[in-house]
């Protein structure tokens, strides 16, 4: 598939009910993004990161890497389970990420569905008609690519790699090519089949500074 003249990346979520998320959460933690959380307000693409580690740290790089938006437009959004879509900047307080914990995502629930439909809709009307959505996110399930799909039809795309990986192996994947400057192939999401076997599994990531 041709690449697009304009692309804009949308990144699935951590999990904001998770492990690392209850511990970052938690009154008596006292390492620093805790803290910070707590004090003040920290950007949702840190928190994310702090949460998923490889995964979201690999869509976001990836997202950096490669978004190309039309002019007055964020390249990276981060889809949330009750705040529709966010860029990667928008700063969350403790209250803000608790509520967010407490909604699930699941297409069959408005809480989530609403917003995010609501931010689909607003994008879909600014950014032109030659500008791919690439979701980063997982395409097997009904959650993300059910309410995207159906407002921006074919021009919802995913990286064709992501097929029969986990989200360690995306992760890793994407980080792989942030480094190279190497950008994935996508395929719609409509159209496409979503499963598949497992690949190969990928060499070791490159450290920093080797």
């Amino acid at each position: 598939m041709a690449l697009a003249r304009y692309r804009i990346f949308l990144l699935s979520p951590a999990n904001a009910a998770g492990v690392r998320a209850q511990r970052l959460m938690h009154e008596s933690a006292m390492f620093d993004l805790a803290v910070r959380l707590r004090c003040q307000s920290v950007p949702i693409g840190e928190l994310f990161s702090f949460m998923s580690g490889l995964y979201f740290r690999g869509k976001l790089a990836y997202a950096e890497a490669f978004a190309a938006p039309p002019p007055g437009v964020s390249g990276t959004y981060v889809i949330t389970a009750a705040g529709g879509l966010l860029i990667p900047q928008t700063p969350l307080t403790l209250e803000s990420l608790r509520q967010l914990a407490a909604v699930p995502i699941d297409a069959a629930d408005a809480r989530y569905r609403m917003p995010l439909e609501r931010d689909a809709q607003a994008l879909h009307g600014i950014a032109l008609g030659g500008c791919e959505i690439v979701l980063l996110g997982s395409i097997a399930e009904a959650k993300y690519i059910q309410p995207l799909v159906a407002i921006f039809g074919d021009r919802l795309v995913f990286p064709a790699e992501f097929v029969g990986r986990g989200d360690m192996s995306r992760g890793g994947l994407m980080l792989r090519c942030a480094q190279a400057g190497t950008e994935l192939e996508y395929i719609p999401a409509q159209s496409a089949t979503r499963r598949g076997a497992r690949p190969p599994k990928l060499p070791q990531l490159r450290k920093r500074g080797d």
